[in-house]
């Protein structure tokens, strides 16, 4: 067996190795990537305007994201603090009222005693210290993120060449070119969702304001967050705007209703393929799959990493399947002249 058949058996055995004793920490590192390439490229593009060097740039980059955090943070802290301590007073009693309105019907009982907050909350290992856990454990992996992140952004040819250095001399080039791919498909995906969830924050949120939902910009700003997550996330995005609007009565419903579809159709038939379209193609069918296979084994981490996972996988099944494999042994079509 060559050299080069041994080098990519041996990865392709490694990563499934990794994908059945430690998914979870594979969704991390590939979170703590995806992170790194937003640092990378934006650090590019300050060390191409500025001429500093790439960890300059990169400084540079974080230190205008933040700026921009806490400029925005403090142009609306106080319509936004007012806001958010509206929206608190409020969903209680929304919530109290749907809790009414199912308790008319016979199955409402039955489910509102199986979600009773003394049941959720009993118990070892209840739902308190469940949520205690997970969010102690969000919070560690978040911070394994951003320090992987920083560290790829700053020196990713140290990865690179390392990665390289575990590939037969034969595929060395080739492996270089599906690195680049797999760079450029995970720059594309992450610059077209930033740029959708932006577009979906504002019209969310100017849509909320002329129909007199109240909270309108916190809804713009959950729903323009929630929009990370493709298809999934506008339902649950239109949870608040629903129950605020359920005091009001059945017709505001009904428009809070058209504003959440006519945004999630205008983002799934039109933003979404004209800034993606030509950088990351994905099947709509693929990424619903996507979600729900990787939602159902790894929970929020895997339902959240879905898309881009699957926008890398489809790139590199076409690239290492599809272009290396099936075209390689490809019979050459025959002329008029030699049948």
């Amino acid at each position: 067996m060559r050299r080069r058949t041994v080098s990519l058996l041996v990865l392709a055995l490694v990563l499934a190795v990794l994908v059945v004793i430690a998914p979870d920490v594979l969704l991390v590192i590939f979170a703590a990537i995806l992170f790194g390439v937003f640092l990378s490229a934006g650090g590019e593009i300050v060390s191409g305007l500025t001429g500093l060097p790439r960890g300059g740039g990169i400084a540079v980059f974080i230190l205008l994201c933040l700026a921009a955090l806490a400029g925005a943070f403090l142009s609306f802290a106080a319509d936004m603090f007012d806001q958010i301590e509206e929206l608190t007073r409020q969903l209680p009693p929304a919530f109290e009222g749907l809790r009414e309105r199912i308790a008319q019907y016979s199955w409402g009982s039955t489910l509102l005693s199986r979600l009773a907050p003394s049941r959720l909350m009993s118990g070892e290992g209840g739902f308190a210290s469940t949520a205690v856990s997970a969010t102690f454990g969000a919070l560690g992996n978040l911070v394994i993120i951003l320090f992987i992140g920083l560290y790829t952004a700053i020196d990713p040819g140290l990865y690179r060449r390392g990665l390289r250095a575990l590939l037969a001399p034969p595929v060395r080039p080739r492996g270089d070119e599906i690195m680049d791919i797999a760079n450029r498909t995970l720059r594309g995906w992450l610059g077209g969702q930033l740029i959708s969830m932006t577009v979906v924050g504002v019209l969310t949120w100017l849509g909320l304001w002329l129909i007199g939902v109240p909270l309108a910009f916190i809804l713009g700003l959950i729903a323009a967050l929630l929009a990370f997550i493709p298809n999934i996330g506008p339902v649950i995005a239109a949870l608040p705007a629903l129950l605020l609007a359920l005091p009001e009565g059945w017709g505001l419903v009904g428009l809070v209703v058209a504003v959440y579809l006519g945004v999630q159709t205008l983002e799934s038939y039109l933003i979404t393929p004209l800034v993606q379209k030509e950088q990351v193609d994905l099947p709509p069918a693929l990424i619903i799959s996507a979600q729900l296979l990787l939602g159902v084994l790894f929970g929020l981490m895997g339902l959240l990493l879905a898309t881009p996972l699957a926008a890398l996988g489809l790139a590199l099944i076409r690239e290492l399947y599809v272009f290396d494999y099936l075209e390689r042994d490809k019979p050459p079509i025959a002329t008029f002249g030699q049948q």
